[in-house]
């Protein structure tokens, strides 16, 4: 599924108008990665959590050459299910 048929089923679910339902689906996602910016965790009972994770700096071999590479640290978006929603993929 992509937005735009995520935008339809929340169309078809709510009864918005498509502008509106783009408009709600298009804050919610600025909102969470607005958040995950500021450092904050995500958290959806019952969904999952949405959070930044630091990854330190590190050296990695080149498999090509053999060359050592620095890798810079950073930071990676990272999302865990929840209980509700683990159970429900796995009926």
């Amino acid at each position: 599924m992509n937005k735009g048929e995520l935008i339809t089923a929340l169309v078809a679910k709510t009864q918005l108008s498509r502008k509106n339902a783009e408009a709600a689906l298009n804050a919610t996602l600025d909102t969470i990665s607005d958040a995950m910016v500021k450092g904050e965790k995500v958290q959806l009972i019952g969904f999952g959590t949405f959070e930044a994770k630091e990854r330190p700096a590190r050296v990695a071999r080149n498999p090509r050459t053999g060359e050592a590479v620095k890798i810079a640290a950073s930071k990676a978006p990272v999302f865990k299910a929840g209980k509700a929603l683990k159970d429900a993929v796995n009926k």
